[in-house]
């Protein structure tokens, strides 16, 4: 398809309860499945858009985790991290919106807005991400960080694939959002 604008993808693991990290920001429940085609997923994409707190995560001031980022470009939005301590990202403090649709618009593979239910509702908000994907992790962790945040919008969906993981039990669902 040339001259296709990108897309921006919400992809994110999720318990059954509806939290994407645990209280203290853990991942440690997330099950792996051999089935999940991980490079196949990662290879769709050549951009990620991370929030504050997920790249927290991911990057200490000054010394960034070797491929933290997995060798992608990278956009976190923050108004608080300074870019001169974080070599290798782009630090977006203003503008979200602007900056993503300028980003759509250059040549590229798709975008993944890979952290932060938060950065997702301030983004889909203002109508740039296009796709949501969510793989419902059999746990329940009864706390945690929330798929979105309360107070936010709504964002209408529409089912275009799904599949069962048998050997983790995983669910993945995957919308298009409409009017996206």
């Amino acid at each position: 398809m040339a001259g296709a604008q990108r897309r921006v993808h919400y992809g994110v693991a999720a318990s059954l309860d509806g939290f994407i990290a645990g209280p203290n920001g853990e991942a440690d429940w997330i099950a792996m499945d051999p089935d999940i085609d991980f490079g196949a997923i990662w290879a769709k994409f050549d951009t990620l858009l991370i929030g504050r707190k997920t790249f927290a995560t991911m990057a200490k001031p000054g010394k960034q985790k070797r491929n933290a980022t997995f060798g992608l470009k990278t956009l976190v939005f923050s108004r608080t991290l300074r870019a001169a301590d974080y070599p290798g990202v782009t630090i977006v403090a203003d503008n979200a919106a602007e900056a993503v649709n300028a980003l759509k618009k250059k040549p590229g593979k798709d975008i993944w807005l890979f952290g932060g239910g938060g950065l997702f509702a301030s983004l889909s908000a203002v109508g740039v991400v296009d796709s949501v994907s969510v793989a419902v992790v059999p746990i329940m962790l009864g706390a945690g960080l929330p798929l979105c945040p309360s107070g936010g919008h709504r964002v209408p969906l529409t089912l275009i694939n799904q599949q069962v993981y048998q050997k983790s039990g995983i669910v993945s669902l995957e919308y298009r959002v409409q009017g996206g």
